[in-house]
């Protein structure tokens, strides 16, 4: 090109420093057409192509089994004493609107064990209030590379996701939580050494896990029953909305007012809180309607007798569960809060090393 210039320049009698001066004009131009291009780049398609885990419909079975596969792979290693480093130097910013235990130790503990690190970060930074969703988000996300959310309304979470430059990762909202039923199946996995086929049975209110659960379950081949009052119970008309027309073939869904049966031929029997955070008003109304849906000996001896117990506590023991079945060798919930921890690192390592590339 210059040369091209150089020839014109002595056909027109153009001296030396106008051939430079041309040169200078032209570096300048493509100069600024690559910030341009690039400030395009990271604010409209790196957002808009970017993959996030807000709800499990955001991964596909093959990408679902690669995380649980990262998930065993890393815990073995860390049984044996092996710490790699898969996100050497990588941030994960985290963000609380609601109490937590175990999203919070499990989330800075992991990042910690794979060489990263974590910031908490709470109602200081206003947000929606004092600075705007999408300040917020590009702000944030143009200084970490992840960001969790654990957030009083799932709206907020998808408004900070929309305008993000990096992963963003549901720890929690009123309609989902995608990295307890992660830590659930890791669990039922490594108690009977496989997913598709079992039975896993709900009891009580059919809330953001069950929602999880009920997604989870549909792509691995599982069955899933549910029984809650009426009122508490899925909208059969919006399950295929919930889980979407994909399934993987052994996904059954039972819906039923009986806790009995439910959780016949169960492997796993699962029940939560009857009032979650931010239902504290309803809560006398709430014990009434659940009374009959307590798990407790009589209901486990209607499973399978190889079948677990699971709660992603907190727990109100003497209410949704006895002392008798969360201590007994059936229970399973401190192996599934700690594969929490697990779960969470192979989703970290597949979202920001074979995802992110």
């Amino acid at each position: 090109m210059r040369r091209g210039i150089e020839r014109v320049v002595e056909e027109v009698g153009i001296g030396l420093p106008i051939t430079l001066w041309c040169l200078v004009q032209l570096l300048i131009w493509d100069i600024v057409g690559i910030t341009i291009y690039l400030i395009y780049y990271d604010y409209y398609i790196r957002s808009n192509t970017m993959r996030h885990f807000i709800t499990l419909n955001d991964v596909n079975v093959t990408e679902l089994h690669r995380i649980l596969e990262l998930s065993t792979i890393i815990k073995r290693e860390w049984r044996l004493g092996e710490r790699t480093p898969y996100l050497s130097g990588k941030m994960l910013a985290m963000i609380f609107e609601k109490q937590s235990l175990r999203t919070r130790i499990s989330f800075e503990t992991g990042m910690f064990q794979l060489g990263g690190n974590s910031m908490f970060l709470s109602s200081e930074i206003g947000f929606g209030k004092r600075e705007s969703v999408k300040d917020i988000s590009g702000v944030l996300s143009s200084m970490v590379d992840v960001v969790m959310f654990r957030a009083m309304s799932h709206h907020s979470v998808v408004e900070l996701a929309k305008y993000s430059s990096c992963p963003v990762i549901n720890g929690l909202t009123d309609q989902a939580h995608p990295c307890q039923a992660l830590a659930d199946v890791l669990t039922m996995q490594e108690v009977f050494g496989k997913l598709q086929g079992l039975k896993l049975a709900w009891i009580g209110d059919a809330n953001n896990v069950a929602v999880s659960l009920l997604r989870i379950s549909a792509k691995l081949g599982m069955k899933f029953s549910v029984a809650a009052p009426p009122k508490f119970q899925f909208n059969p008309k919006t399950i295929e909305k919930l889980i979407g027309k994909k399934i993987t073939e052994g996904f059954e869904l039972e819906l039923t007012e009986e806790p009995a049966q439910a959780v016949k031929k169960a492997h796993a029997v699962y029940t939560d809180v009857w009032v979650s955070m931010g239902q504290e008003a309803e809560e006398e109304e709430r014990k009434k309607i659940f009374a009959s849906y307590q798990v407790n000996a009589v209901l486990m001896k209607e499973a399978r007798k190889d079948a677990i117990f699971l709660h992603c506590l907190p727990a109100r023991r003497g209410l949704e569960v006895t002392d008798e079945v969360i201590d007994s060798p059936q229970s399973h919930v401190v192996h599934q809060a700690e594969n929490r921890l697990h779960a969470q690192k192979g989703l970290l390592v597949w979202l920001l090393n074979e995802v992110q590339k």
